[in-house]
């Protein structure tokens, strides 16, 4: 990651707008302009980027971590050991500091989309004039740099990996937890092999049957395939940081006519929206398009959510794919393309593959089979 560079685009921003302070708290936005993530931020941790200085502000038992990865000029660090009781032991404390070198009135930045509402009371008893610089921060983070590419590219790859061997055990009897298991197994062998020393990892689910199905969001139960079974797998794979999702709609026996039929519109719809997205169109052409296949077969009213989000850091990132965002979209962004509709006693048909945007249109980079005869299982 090119740190410098960022915090060169970020701070001739806050120039722009009159900031000589910003303060990060969103974690994924400090990543990008540090380096640095932690496990938990149960424990606040702050970025904060001045006009020649970036600093950050951390509790004890992230020293030594952030000394490693954060990529800042200075490390403050507030303790809660009853031995280190006569340091600092607020991060506020070491705050208050950092933002008493700016006089009152001074323009501060801030993500007021995540910033905690006792912070920004707290900024503004002090007089600051607090402006937004989340927003900033999201259109760095969407067009994204070769780098980020590649690695995006390998975490697309570890995730085709891991579906095509959970779908090796597709049958009935399984339970959804034992079938993500044997591609979160293969999963963590094949990267522990090829790719050592580097932070990877994953988020699956499995809702299986026409029931569950229709619920686009749900995790893995215990419950076991049965036949006649449609099951929608989700799984997201991330390599140092960077993530690629991965979705197939597959069926256990011998599914109806109809449902094949659903399936292959949801495949349909998709193969529009991927054909599509390209730099110069609209973030919502996109989503209309495919929501066209659907309501031109009936079923548009069982259409319950956007085409598709932005992806890298986070596991839904702006902008988005909607039906309202006039936003034009650039060479460097990625999206996943991820139309379905759920039809209640039918189940749910999604199919989700991560796209990057390029000069001559869009690309995937996730791979594993979406027609309906690599999806049929006994």
């Amino acid at each position: 990651m090119n740190i410098e560079n960022r915090l060169v685009e970020f701070r001739r921003f806050m120039a722009e707008k009159g900031a000589r302070l910003s303060l990060i708290w969103e974690p994924d936005n400090q990543f990008y302009l540090s380096g640095f993530r932690a496990i938990s931020y149960s424990r606040p941790i702050v970025t904060a980027i001045g006009e020649e200085m970036a600093e950050m502000v951390v509790p004890g038992l992230e020293e030594l971590h952030a000394s490693d990865k954060a990529q800042v000029d200075k490390l403050h660090v507030y303790h809660e050991q009853l031995s280190l009781r006569d340091k600092e032991v607020s991060y506020l404390g070491h705050l208050s500091r950092l933002h008493k070198k700016y006089p009152a009135g001074s323009r501060v930045g801030v993500e007021l989309a995540s910033l905690p509402a006792n912070v920004y009371i707290y900024l503004k008893e002090f007089g600051f004039e607090l402006i937004d610089i989340g927003e900033k921060i999201t259109a760095m983070r969407a067009i994204k740099d070769a780098s980020e590419i590649n690695l995006l590219k390998i975490a697309g790859k570890l995730s085709d990996f891991a579906i095509e061997v959970s779908l090796k055990h597709a049958r009935v009897g399984v339970s959804e937890l034992e079938f993500d298991s044997y591609g979160d197994k293969f999963l963590l062998e094949i990267a522990s092999k090829e790719y050592p020393e580097e932070l990877i990892g994953y988020e699956d689910w499995t809702c299986s049957g026409a029931r569950r199905s229709v619920m686009p969001h749900l995790y893995s139960s215990t419950r076991k395939f049965v036949s006649g079974d449609v099951v929608i797998h989700s799984r997201q794979v991330w390599f140092n940081g960077y993530r690629a999702e991965n979705e197939r709609t597959f069926f256990v026996g011998k599914p109806s006519e109809q449902q094949k039929d659903l399936l292959k519109l949801a495949i349909e719809a998709q193969r529009v929206g991927m054909e599509l997205i390209r730099p110069g169109i609209t973030a919502k052409e996109v989503d209309i398009a495919t929501y066209r296949v659907f309501e031109k077969a009936g079923y548009g009213e069982y259409v319950n959510h956007r085409v598709g989000h932005g992806l890298g850091l986070s596991e839904h990132e702006e902008p988005y794919l909607r039906f309202d965002n006039d936003l034009i979209l650039q060479e460097g962004m990625v999206y996943t393309i991820e139309p379905g509709i759920y039809v209640p006693g039918l189940g749910g048909y999604r199919h989700s593959d991560t796209v990057i945007l390029t000069e001559g249109g869009s690309f995937s980079i996730t791979q594993y089979p979406r027609e309906i005869e690599h999806l049929l299982f006994d």
